[in-house]
């Protein structure tokens, strides 16, 4: 039995990234990795502009302006977002103007409409202003030339807002990951068909289908394997067609365990089986025919932590990601919670902010067959191996699920 870590660094050696790129239109790339250093071509914005609906002028003609000492000004335009001003600002004079319309020439700044009180061909200007106050520069946000999305960089909606304001409507991506998913047990039935006795239904491979899913890869369900050699040659065959397999049960020490047996039967080499964690301890990991192929545990909370914990890096390693691991926080532990010593505990937990501090409550009865634990749970909380009791109000490590 290996450590989390050491299994982690594992399975990360043996995952190459695929080098296909595809080009997407820009709307459909929401999390999908950028295949190459976007330079920008333009400013953002692309002239100075007004930051505040108020009045453009200048800083100097505005020097001592308060309450008690109000300036006055000629208003000669009015300048709406979309247009250019016609006239120069010049000595004692100011331009109406709005949001995000560009900045006139002659002015350096704006007051804000607040500050002022308009008089048709006048303001009344009560506060003084320094130079470049509420305007937005030609290049404040992006500059001309510069990098401003990384190759690798999985892409979120700012990313994505980002490229529309470059006008980069089509854009160079990693292909996605192909994850073949395959459930094992003769108790197992498809989610249409009706319950006999000692039947459950097929619930693993469609939650290890929705996480595949969140993270951009292509999940293929391939059904389900019965508990003999014949059948589960047969579908993991045709799952090594994809760029990863995931299996699903059969790999613990049972008289119908038979996937590892297959695996090696097939020619997999295996890189370790069982970890020192729970739940998931009896999680295998090995390579067939440059395909990784992970043996998960049977139990439905096992396989969404072993997913999280081993297929999510690998998956965001394959997609060509820079950044392949999540951030940890500090939580406050609302309860008691005992542990076995010597295994490193997954605690499926509730995160709630309370003036500025996080709290975590534990989602209910934490047994790996419960799957309502990770319905509810929008954190996992970490305990180490050598952690015996965590007590109410102590600190520990959280995953923030997002």
């Amino acid at each position: 039995m290996i450590s989390v870590e050491e299994a982690r660094r594992i399975i990360l050696e043996n995952i190459r990234p695929l080098k296909e790129t595809e080009a997407k239109e820009m709307c459909s790339c929401l999390g999908r990795v950028l295949a190459f250093d976007l330079m920008a071509k333009e400013n953002i914005p692309p002239f100075s502009n007004s930051a505040m609906d108020g009045f453009a002028a200048r800083a100097k003609d505005l020097a001592g302006a308060s309450r008690e000492n109000p300036k006055t000004l000629e208003v000669i335009e009015s300048l709406a977002a979309g247009y250019t001003a016609k006239r120069s600002v010049g000595s004692m004079r100011a331009i109406r103007i709005m949001t995000g319309a560009p900045l006139p020439k002659g002015a350096d700044s704006v007051v804000m409409v607040e500050d002022t009180k308009n008089k048709e061909e006048f303001v009344i200007i009560f506060k003084e202003v320094e130079k470049g106050e509420n305007v937005r520069y030609a290049g404040e946000d992006v500059k001309k030339g510069e990098i401003v999305i990384k190759n690798g960089t999985v892409l979120k909606s700012g990313h994505i807002g980002l490229l529309a304001s470059l006008g980069a409507g089509k854009i160079k991506v990693f292909r996605q990951p192909r994850v073949a998913i395959l459930a094992t047990g003769d108790e197992l039935v498809e989610i249409g068909q009706r319950l006999s006795p000692g039947k459950i239904r097929n619930s693993n491979a469609y939650s290890l289908y929705g996480q595949a899913l969140k993270m951009a890869a292509l999940p293929i369900l391939l059904g389900i394997a019965r508990d003999n050699k014949k059948d589960l040659e047969q579908k993991i065959r045709k799952g090594l067609s994809a760029d990863m397999l995931l299996v699903s049960g059969g790999v613990s020490v049972g008289d119908y365990d038979f996937v590892k047996d297959v695996l090696k039967d097939l020619g997999t080499q295996m890189k370790f089986w069982r970890v020192a964690m729970k739940p998931g301890k009896p999680l295998a990991f090995g390579m067939m025919n440059g395909v990784p192929v992970f043996g998960l545990p049977g139990n439905p909370v096992s396989s969404m932590i072993s997913f999280e914990q081993f297929v999510r890096p690998a998956l965001l390693k394959m997609s060509g990601a820079r950044e392949i691991s999540r951030f940890y926080l500090p939580a406050i532990a609302k309860e008691d919670f005992e542990k076995k010593k010597g295994l490193r505990y997954f605690l499926r937990v509730i995160l709630e902010n309370k003036d500025g501090q996080l709290y975590a409550s534990l989602t209910g009865p934490q047994g790996s067959g419960i799957l309502k634990s990770m319905a509810l749970a929008n954190g996992i909380m970490e305990l180490p191996e050598d952690m015996e009791v965590l007590r109410k109000g102590e600190k520990a490590k959280v995953t923030y699920l997002d």
